[in-house]
C-alpha cells in the first residue's frame, strides 16, 4: 500500500458518512466506493489507479476549481462532503504531504453563496422529545442566527415544516416520527442529547457559567436540542462556532401557527395551480432590496404576530416608509449587499477580497440611512440597531484597494503603505 493511499484510509475511516474528496495537486480526488457513487451520480468518468503492489482502486476527480458546481449537485441530493486539503507544499524528500479534512458540508452546514438562495434561510435544525414535550433549535451558519423553543408535542411537525430545515439532526434511537418530513435527518449518538453533555456544550461555548441569560435555563429540552446542534458543527465545521456568540429562546404562543395545508390554500409561498413562488402572496408583497430584507419577509410571513403592541409597531413603520423619505431609503437599500452573510464569511476566515470591499461599500451606507430613520424619532427603535462600524471601514479603506482581484492568490490585494514589510518586499 502506498502512502497515500494509506493515508487516504486513515481519513475516510473518520468520516464514514461523508464522500471524502480527497485533495491531490489540481484535483479533488474520490475512491472506492465514494468513486463509483460520485461517477454515477455526476456523470464523470470513473478511473483507477495503482496504489501498492500492482493493485488499483476506483478513482474519479473533478477540478479544484469547479469544486462549487460539482459541490451542488451532491448536497441538493442529500449528500454530505468532507473537505480534505493538502495543509503543506510537496517538497523532494519531504515525505507526504499533509493532509486534513477542514469542514463537512451537509445540507444544513452550506457556506458557499452560489449554492445557497439569497432570500431564503438555509436552516440546520435539531429535535428532541421526551414525553409530550419536544425540544427543537436551528441554526443557519450563514446569518449566526440561533434558536430554541421547547414546545408540547403535537404542535413540534407544524413548527418544522415552518422552518423548513435543510437538514435535521434527532437522537439515533429516536421514536419521534419525522416520516413526513422532507428534509434528510441525520442521527447523532445518544449522548450528544443528554442534558449534562448538552448544557456544558453550549456554556464551553458562550463561555458562561449559567444559561439564565439565554432564555433557556428552565427549558431542558430546549437545552438538549441546542447543545446537539453546536456539537455537530464542532464536528463538521472547523471555525464556525466561533462565530456563534448568542442563543435566543423563544416561544411558539407569540405566533399564529400556519399547518402546512393553510400555507398552501393562503398561497403564501408558492401559487396553487403550478406550486411556484411567482403568483404566491410573497411574490406579490416583495418589494424588499436586500437579501436580509427578503429573508426577514419570508420568516414574518410564515410566522404572523399575536401580540398587538409588535403589530402596531409594524403598523407605525409602515406608515413613517410611505413618506417622502422612502425614495431616499430605497437608494441607500439598493447599494447594499447581504452583510448577514458576509459578515459570517469574514468569521470564517473564507471572506475574499472582492467581499471585503462590498462590506465596506455596504457600511458606508449606514451613516445617512441612520441619519433619516433619526428624522422625527419614531423609528428610533430601528435607528439604534444600525451600527455603522466606523473602525471597519477605516481600516478596509487602508488595506484593501478599491477593485480587487476576486481571489488573494493573485496579488495587488493590500494597498501600498499598508504593511511596511509588505512593501519592502514588493520593492525587493
Amino acid at each position: 500500500m502506498t502512502p497515500v493511499r494509506s493515508q487516504y484510509l486513515k481519513i475516510k475511516r473518520s468520516y464514514p458518512q461523508a464522500i471524502v474528496f480527497f485533495r491531490l495537486g489540481d484535483f479533488y480526488e474520490t475512491f472506492d466506493e465514494d468513486a463509483r457513487l460520485v461517477s454515477k451520480e455526476l456523470e464523470i468518468m470513473l478511473t483507477s489507479r495503482e496504489m501498492g503492489k500492482g493493485q488499483r482502486y476506483p478513482m474519479a476527480g473533478i477540478p479544484h476549481h469547479a469544486l462549487d458546481n460539482y459541490l451542488a449537485k451532491l448536497i441538493n441530493k442529500g449528500y454530505k462532503v468532507a473537505i480534505c486539503e493538502q495543509m503543506s507544499e510537496p517538497k523532494p524528500g519531504r515525505g507526504i504531504v499533509e493532509r486534513e479534512v477542514v469542514r463537512v458540508v451537509t445540507p444544513g452546514t452550506v457556506l458557499e453563496p452560489n449554492l445557497l438562495e439569497t432570500r431564503t434561510n438555509n436552516y440546520l435544525a435539531s429535535i428532541v422529545a421526551e414525553g409530550e414535550q419536544v425540544g427543537i433549535a436551528y441554526i443557519d451558519i450563514t446569518t449566526s442566527e440561533f434558536a430554541t423553543t421547547q414546545i408540547p408535542a403535537e404542535r413540534a411537525l407544524l413548527e418544522l415544516e415552518r422552518l423548513c430545515p435543510s437538514e435535521l439532526l434527532a437522537p439515533r434511537n429516536s421514536r419521534f416520527s419525522l416520516t413526513s418530513l422532507s428534509a434528510p435527518v441525520t442521527p447523532l449518538d445518544d449522548q450528544w442529547f443528554e442534558l449534562d453533555v448538552a448544557q456544558q456544550t453550549l456554556l464551553d461555548n458562550f463561555k458562561a457559567s449559567t444559561l439564565e441569560g439565554y432564555g433557556c435555563a428552565q427549558l431542558p429540552l430546549a437545552i438538549r436540542a441546542a447543545g446537539s446542534i453546536l456539537h455537530y458543527l464542532e464536528q463538521t465545521q472547523k471555525g464556525v462556532l466561533g462565530q456563534i456568540n448568542n442563543l435566543s429562546t423563544y416561544s411558539t404562543e407569540s405566533f399564529m401557527v400556519l399547518d402546512a395545508q393553510t400555507r398552501r390554500n393562503l398561497e403564501l409561498f408558492q401559487s396553487s395551480r403550478l406550486g411556484l413562488t411567482a403568483g404566491s402572496l410573497l411574490s406579490v408583497i416583495d418589494s424588499t432590496k436586500t437579501p436580509m430584507g427578503g429573508r426577514l419577509l419570508k420568516k414574518w410571513l410564515g410566522q404572523p404576530l399575536l401580540d398587538i403592541k409588535q403589530l402596531e409597531r409594524r403598523q407605525q413603520a409602515v406608515t413613517w416608509f410611505l413618506s417622502p423619505q422612502r425614495a431616499e431609503v430605497i437608494s441607500l437599500l439598493n447599494r447594499l449587499s447581504d452583510i448577514e452573510r458576509l459578515i459570517n464569511r469574514v468569521r470564517a476566515g473564507i471572506a475574499t477580497p472582492r467581499e471585503m470591499v462590498s462590506l465596506r461599500r455596504s457600511l458606508e451606507q449606514l451613516p445617512p440611512l441612520k441619519a433619516i430613520l433619526d428624522v422625527g424619532g419614531a423609528l428610533e427603535w430601528l435607528s439604534s440597531e444600525l451600527k455603522p462600524c466606523e473602525d471597519v471601514v477605516s481600516l478596509i479603506s487602508s488595506a484593501i484597494v478599491d477593485d480587487p482581484p476576486p481571489v488573494v492568490s493573485e496579488g495587488n490585494v493590500i494597498k501600498s503603505g499598508f504593511s511596511s514589510e509588505l512593501d519592502e518586499l514588493r520593492s525587493a
